[in-house]
């Protein structure tokens, strides 16, 4: 539950306690609203299960449509709901590529550079977390622009 500081990790049995000393100094006591919603989260399988399937069925899309369009995935899409992409062939500042897709066409994009200091002017990072029509709708806006700037 991102935000809310509630989770778990799954770590090697040698790194359980030196994640618990760290992990305890950034959400020891979780707030009382934060436990509350995680309780009630965990008893919402059927919608959790459904966000699942949407997730999953947008990342299949995503990872043919994408690369025709040229934005190559770059990374696994299998710890969240993030593609990872390649923007060189278009910029190698993705800021300034996320602002101006934002402006253009509007669709938001994490850059790169916020994961990876040194070479994350290539990268930007999209969410699948929509559903299947906003995803489709953002790949064919992009398509279209980036078609079009060439």
């Amino acid at each position: 539950m991102t935000g809310w500081r509630v989770g778990w990790m799954v770590l090697p049995e040698k790194l359980v306690r030196v994640f618990e000393q760290l992990a305890q100094n950034i959400y020891i006591s979780a707030p009382e609203l934060s436990q509350i919603a995680a309780e009630a989260a965990l008893k919402a399988r059927p919608q959790l299960d459904g966000y699942r399937e949407i997730y999953s069925a947008n990342r299949d899309f995503l990872i043919n449509a994408l690369p025709e369009i040229g934005l190559p995935i770059v990374s696994p899409m299998d710890g969240a709901f993030y593609a990872y992409v390649d923007v060189s062939g278009h910029s190698n500042d993705s800021m300034a590529f996320s602002r101006k897709m934002l402006a253009e066409i509007d669709v938001a994009a994490t850059p790169g550079a916020d994961f990876d200091p040194l070479t994350g002017g290539r990268y930007l990072r999209l969410s699948y977390a929509g559903t299947e029509a906003e995803i489709r709708q953002a790949v064919e806006r992009m398509g279209n622009w980036l078609s079009r700037a060439q």
